[in-house]
């Protein structure tokens, strides 16, 4: 089935309860709601939008596209007090063949829109989870196709997520009701009369946003589906990640992915200098740097600032953290040569279960916690060494940091190990 090329948006309302500005331009998590829904459309094969927008915020729209760079035209609605469905079909003659029709005021994941685009019809959400149901256009469905649509209904299937992909022959339908209703009708009026077909895409990330109050609704929705997948650990998925999404919810709006890996990166060089100072006090604040290491990914993530060089200079400050904390805490503790030579094999360690997995990745060109299950079970990451290490000094003794360091070495050699024993087993299998 060919993918869709064209999308067209839908912006044509005043935004009177947004103070009278355009929804499409209301920033959510340091981006525009458009910059976001063009963005992901593209990420998906999208090349070309129609926007459909009033007089009056015409010239914005404008700007915003010439500033941006976007392939997009404007269609203006000269009566935008009207439905909806009329502003759709205004783009009559501008689209052919399959087409993404959206809202402009319809923040969604990139996971969401990776799915929708790939559906039929009706894109919609059977376990919504960041809408106010009440708010919400419920559709009754029979033979998977919508057999009502309406904010009122009492008895539903699913909501209507603001997502549909649709053909040209919805115009037919558009025409007909041109005449009917004289020009004012809803997008809900078009969908039920055609019995639109439905695609689910169940519990992902989107939501709209109609009131100042929604915007945090959808950042919060934002940060929340920006969490890395599958190369957490269990510290990472049961803790971490509870606490710095909440922080990240905080700051998406005010603070850099690199500003971030600068500050994450500086507390933990701090806390590898307290190791000279307070074993307990380093130890926390080494826990603390390691929850915070997971926001600048959140934030880029969120803000759709992700890149290559960030992963690649977040992860080098990473090992430069742990290695001056392995480094200083064994200096401050240690006087065996046995003892110094296991610290060296536990620092060693910490730093081949990340090149070991980065180096899967530089080989075969793809994701090692993907492509290899066992590592996502296996112990011996970051976040679980950072956790191990908080524990063993709160209450520091000499055997308990020797323990600690005999712990490490064991994980991290035994992650290794496991991982090159996984690659070797199957490495013809990833090169094909």
């Amino acid at each position: 089935m060919p993918m869709p090329e064209t999308a067209v948006i839908l912006a044509a309302g005043l935004g009177k309860r947004m103070g009278g500005k355009p929804k499409g331009l209301v920033r959510v998590a340091g981006r525009e709601i458009l910059y976001r829904t063009i963005t992901l459309l593209q990420r998906n094969g999208v090349e070309r939008f129609i926007l459909v927008t009033n007089e009056r915020y015409g010239p914005l729209y404008r700007e915003f596209i010439e500033k941006h760079g976007f392939t997009a035209e404007l269609v203006i609605n000269p009566e935008p007090e009207k439905g909806n469905g009329h502003s759709l079909h205004l783009t009559k003659n501008y689209v052919s063949g399959k087409f993404v029709l959206v809202m402009s005021d319809h923040v969604y994941s990139g996971g969401f829109v990776e799915r929708a685009v790939k559906g039929n019809g009706l894109i919609a959400d059977r376990r919504p989870r960041w809408i106010d149901i009440s708010e919400a256009t419920k559709v009754k469905v029979r033979n998977n196709r919508v057999e009502c649509i309406g904010k009122s209904l009492k008895e539903w299937d699913a909501v209507d997520t603001g997502f549909f992909v649709l053909d040209d022959g919805i115009f037919n339908v558009t025409e007909e009701l041109e005449r009917e209703k004289n020009n004012d009708y809803s997008l809900s009026e078009v969908v039920e009369r055609v019995k639109l077909p439905i695609t689910f895409v169940d519990g992902l990330g989107w939501t709209d946003v109609d009131t100042p109050e929604e915007i945090k609704r959808a950042r919060r929705m934002l940060v929340k589906t920006a969490v890395k997948g599958t190369g957490d650990g269990f510290v990472s998925r049961h803790l971490n990640r509870k606490i710095s999404t909440e922080i990240s919810a905080l700051l998406v709006d005010k603070v850099t992915p690199n500003g971030m890996t600068a500050f994450t990166f500086a507390l933990g060089i701090l806390s590898a200098l307290l190791t000279l100072v307070s074993l307990p006090l380093a130890g926390v604040l080494y826990q603390i740097s390691s929850i915070l290491d997971g926001i600048d990914g959140e934030l880029a993530r969120a803000q759709l600032r992700t890149s290559r060089l960030g992963g690649y200079i977040d992860s080098i400050l990473d090992r430069y953290v742990d290695g001056t904390f392995l480094a200083l805490l064994a200096y401050s503790t240690l006087r065996e040569p046995l003892w110094y030579l296991i610290a060296l094999l536990a620092l060693l360690g910490s730093v081949m279960v990340s090149y070991s997995t980065e180096r899967f990745k530089g080989e075969f060109c793809r994701d090692a916690y993907s492509e290899l299950p066992v590592l996502r079970r296996l112990p011996g990451k970051r976040d679980e060494r950072a956790f191990l290490t908080m524990l063993f000094l709160l209450y520091p003794t000499v055997i308990s940091v020797k323990a600690l360091f005999l712990l490490i070495t064991i994980l991290t050699h035994m992650r290794v190990t496991v991982t090159v024993y996984t690659v070797m087993k199957h490495g013809q299998t990833f090169i094909t």
